[in-house]
């Protein structure tokens, strides 16, 4: 299964979207300054996870979420 995910900076006006097979460990990796793009916003919450049978539908969405019509879906969340 592939997963897309997005977080959102608990400081800041950030939100970041991805894909990943563990979004419980990617999560994480995010929170302790292990991913280089979105260090300088730590901590996260994170606020929307699916998940996908497919590489190729899960970055169809992923791709969607980075789109402004996504993001604005992102940022009604909360």
């Amino acid at each position: 299964m592939f997963y897309v995910y997005a977080i959102r900076s608990r400081t800041r006006n950030y939100i970041y979207v991805g894909l990943t097979h563990n979004v419980q460990k990617r999560y994480s990796q995010h929170n302790n300054g292990l991913n280089r793009t979105t260090k300088p916003y730590a901590p996260f919450d994170l606020i929307w996870s699916c998940a996908y049978p497919t590489r190729a539908a899960a970055r169809k969405k992923e791709k969607y979420l980075k789109s402004g019509v996504g993001k604005e879906f992102l940022k009604g969340l909360s």
